[in-house]
């Protein structure tokens, strides 16, 4: 092929692709648009217009199948568009603008820089405004959960904020409000003693499907193929077969043939195969070879099943007290509809007294949740600096553990659009922070974790050992990534 063709054919392609991406923007800007009105939020949004028109304009990206188009565009040295979450329009303008130029016309204007990075720095300001400023050379906060001793234990709480801690998590499911005080006390003081800030998130219990009562032989285990009753109320006398009831009560009447069921955290599985209105039959198809134990106050879960409970509990009204004057973030455990936030919105404005609102923390634990994400945002951050945590624990049990190794990617990738702050939550460094030993796979997994705005660890008695090594990883990891960025600093390994 001569010269010539061969430019004719680069000529062809050019126009070809630039056609392609300029019908891509189109598509994107007016499905955007649509988006925006079903939220029912304006681009004009003092606090969340610009964040929710980049979301709006994401989703609707994401909705076409680009692979085949971005092989074409590297294989030209052009963007792929595989970084552009925080900047959707601005990464469509450019390389629109590159192409027109290759094409041959002359005015062809890119974006600004200022327009490129903003985004990125919108969810940086977020990160400040929720976390507090970075106080390390990482991005990347560190939460931790405050164990019980933390009430009384003001030294505990100091080596957790040297170790690095920039937010602790207070779990309003355990201890009560005197003991969150004294947390809150010991917090403060060490902020004093050590010049250093560190917000306190104050979780809230919510509706936690659990095991009430347990009717079974003495020391019984689930195994696979057993057969158990799920009943309105146990008969403690009757201890031949084996039944336990759910709290709360109303889920066993939601409950029909196939649903899915797991206790434990899914160290068992099982399906209704039977129904009546005081009995569901479950038959176990899934357990840990040694079996499970039927314990009180096991987590249950229901993936299947759409449970129609209310997002906040007579404990979680009564919390609220307390959260509403304390808490400088409020973790909204199993919010799963827009007007599960705006309930909980409703109550805390009742509470604040004229109060600036608390940033709030959407836990998403639950397929429903999943699905309603960027509506959950929407309305969580028209009225309320916002961030999400990825509660891989119950996310996991709900979406099954494959399905979860996706989905916590594109989360991160979603709320990065949405210029919302992700908390990468569950298990992080969990052998670690019970044992002081890390195993090679949790390490992996704090690692990945970097690319999150805070990592959270659990309670356990070696945490701010845990917070000292999750800050050495995090600080590694920064040098590579940004996001979906790979940074190409110097390599070291092979000088």
């Amino acid at each position: 092929m001569h010269d010539g063709d061969a430019r004719a054919v680069e000529q062809s392609e050019f126009r070809a692709l630039l056609n392609e991406i300029e019908s891509l923007r189109d598509d994107v800007a007016n499905a955007g648009a649509a988006l925006l009105g079903e939220w029912g939020v304006s681009q004009d949004h003092p606090r969340f217009g610009a964040a929710a028109l980049n979301l709006a304009h994401y989703l609707a990206l994401r909705r076409h199948d680009l692979n085949a188009l971005q092989l074409r565009l590297s294989a030209l040295g052009l963007s792929s568009l595989g970084r552009s979450e925080a900047k959707v329009m601005a990464a469509l303008d450019a390389l629109i603008a590159t192409l027109r130029r290759l094409c041959g016309e002359e005015i062809a204007l890119y974006p600004t820089l200022r327009a490129m990075g903003a985004g990125v720095e919108a969810l940086s300001a977020a990160c400040d405004a929720i976390f507090g400023a970075a106080q390390w050379s990482s991005h990347t906060r560190i939460m931790a959960t405050l164990p019980s001793d933390a009430a009384a234990n003001p030294a505990l709480v100091r080596r957790l904020m040297e170790a690095g801690m920039d937010c602790a998590r207070i779990n309003c499911a355990h201890d009560d409000a005197g003991a969150w005080a004294r947390m809150i006390e010991n917090i403060r003081a060490a902020e004093s003693e050590l010049r250093r800030s560190c917000r306190v998130l104050i979780d809230l219990a919510g509706p936690k499907c659990r095991i009430g009562a347990v009717q079974a032989p003495e020391k019984y285990r689930v195994h696979r193929g057993d057969r158990l009753a799920l009943v309105a109320r146990v008969n403690a006398q009757d201890k031949a077969s084996v039944a336990f009831d759910v709290e709360p009560r109303c889920v066993l009447r939601q409950l029909k043939i196939g649903d899915d069921v797991h206790i434990d955290d899914g160290k068992a599985s099982g399906r209704v195969v039977e129904v009546s209105p005081r009995r569901a039959v479950i038959e176990i198809f899934c357990a840990r070879a040694k079996g499970v134990r039927l314990k009180p106050g096991k987590g249950l879960n229901f993936p299947s099943t759409e449970l129609d409970l209310s997002p906040l509990t007579p404990k979680d009204f009564n919390d609220l007290d307390f959260v509403a004057r304390n808490a400088d973030l409020v973790g909204f455990s199993f919010v799963q509809r827009p007007a599960d936030v705006e309930l909980l919105q409703d109550h805390l404005v009742a509470r604040r007294g004229g109060a600036p609102p608390q940033p709030l923390v959407l836990k998403i634990e639950t397929p429903l949740a999943v699905r309603n994400l960027p509506r959950l945002i929407a309305q969580a951050a028209a009225h309320h600096p916002t961030a999400v945590m990825i509660a891989r624990g119950d996310l996991a049990v709900e979406l099954g553990f494959a399905r979860l190794s996706e989905i916590q990617e594109e989360i991160l990738w979603l709320c990065e659009a949405a210029q919302t702050p992700v908390i990468w939550a569950t298990q992080v460094l969990d052998q670690f922070v019970k044992e002081g030993v890390a195993s090679r796979s949790e390490t992996t997994d704090a690692a990945m974790a970097q690319r999150a705005d805070c990592v959270m660890l659990n309670k356990g008695p070696f945490v701010a050992e845990g917070v000292l090594f999750l800050r050495d990883v995090l600080l590694r990891m920064d040098r590579h990534h940004a996001k979906k960025f790979s940074r190409f600093t110097t390599l070291r390994a092979w000088d």
